[in-house]
């Protein structure tokens, strides 16, 4: 079948729309018929070469839409289920997925290396030439295939247009606080980028009890955004040392933990140098592959510090995103506030334009 298709192919240039043809599911694969894709900056990664993956390739990693059609030996989906398609595949069995970290299952990296699906080819050709799935999931095309596994069903009467949220940037920002950092209530808190990933760490320490939470930030509106998603206390970065402004918050002590939501060596160290003795920085943004951050040895081993990192929000996506279904319809996680602009799939790359300036907290294309 022939769908409209979101290509990069090549680093620097915009996403190219193109019709492609879509192959059928094949042993263990659906067929999604996408009816919404989240504008994420984690493809937009892709796009500047910060983040490296096969090319040519359709991006999109967050989404949600319908089974249209399953391929042999699928169990689990059937054609008409609502799904959310998870861009880190698990295998299940793994010592990862056994221990509670199927993020890191090695499944998952493979398809996300390799750009093809787990028997080494792809779904999608374009005049003949195979064109690459982004982490498994290819969400900025109208039809694709993914591995059963991949292929979370969700309740019919959830808004598809909400539920794409969920796939990263809710996960990823709640996850990170509820399975990564473990906040305590009562507990204080930075974030340091409190765009679409970090409005949800903030949202997310809120939900989870803590007293105070400072959002620090160099857009006025950002900020603003987090006071209505329950920041405490708002800094704006570029007026002076965020560090400092930190520190007076808490009379000198620091935070319990810090968020890193943004992806820069000089932010990663801000969140480290806010924190109290045995806080926890945990580092959610995506850098460039080179980059590095130093941290003082002496504050690490003398004050217990942590410095950690949180992939896909440490989470277990067939627990925590029921989870966070249950928590919206209980009217304590905001997601229509969270979705500030919808665009037709023809303008993705204005969608991108606007992501780049700072316009939106989250936005959605729309089949």
């Amino acid at each position: 079948m022939k769908a409209k298709a979101a290509i990069l192919f090549q680093v620097g240039q915009k996403l190219d729309l193109r019709e492609v043809e879509v192959e059928p599911p094949r042993s263990g694969e659906v067929l999604i018929k996408m009816a919404a894709a989240g504008i994420c900056h984690s493809d937009r990664h892709v796009m500047t070469g910060h983040l490296v993956a096969q090319l040519p390739a359709i991006l999109g990693h967050e989404g949600s839409g319908i089974v249209a059609e399953v391929g042999p030996g699928v169990t689990s989906l059937k054609p008409g289920d609502h799904v959310i398609p998870l861009w880190r595949l698990s295998c299940g069995v793994c010592e990862y997925c056994s221990n509670g970290r199927p993020a890191l299952c090695p499944a998952g990296s493979q398809i996300r290396m390799t750009g093809r699906l787990l028997d080494g080819s792809t779904r999608f050709k374009l005049n003949g030439k195979e064109i690459k799935h982004f982490a498994g999931v290819s969400s900025f095309a109208e039809y694709s295939v993914v591995p059963e596994k991949a292929a979370l069903k969700i309740p019919e009467d959830f808004p598809l247009d909400k539920a794409a949220l969920l796939g990263c940037g809710v996960i990823t920002g709640v996850g990170a606080v509820f399975n990564a950092a473990r906040i305590k209530p009562g507990s204080s808190v930075a974030v340091f980028g409190t765009g679409g990933v970090g409005i949800n760490v903030v949202q997310g320490a809120a939900i989870a009890g803590a007293a105070k939470i400072i959002a620090v930030d160099v857009l006025p509106n950002k900020l603003e955004y987090a006071k209505q998603f329950g920041a405490t206390h708002m800094i704006n970065a570029s007026r002076g040392n965020p560090v400092e402004e930190v520190r007076a918050l808490t009379g000198g002590r620091g935070v319990d933990y810090a968020f890193e939501v943004i992806g820069l060596p000089a932010t990663i160290r801000q969140a480290y140098d806010s924190l109290c003795k045995r806080g926890m920085a945990v580092v959610v943004g995506v850098t460039p592959m080179t980059m590095e951050v130093s941290v003082p040895i002496m504050t690490l081993v003398f004050e217990e510090r942590i410095l950690t990192g949180s992939v896909y929000g440490s989470s277990r996506p067939l627990i925590d995103i029921p989870m966070l279904i249950s928590l919206y319809r209980a009217g304590k996680l905001k997601l229509d506030e969270l979705l500030t602009r919808r665009y037709p799939f023809a303008e993705i790359n204005e969608a991108y334009d606007a992501l780049e300036k700072g316009e939106v907290l989250r936005s959605i294309i729309t089949f």
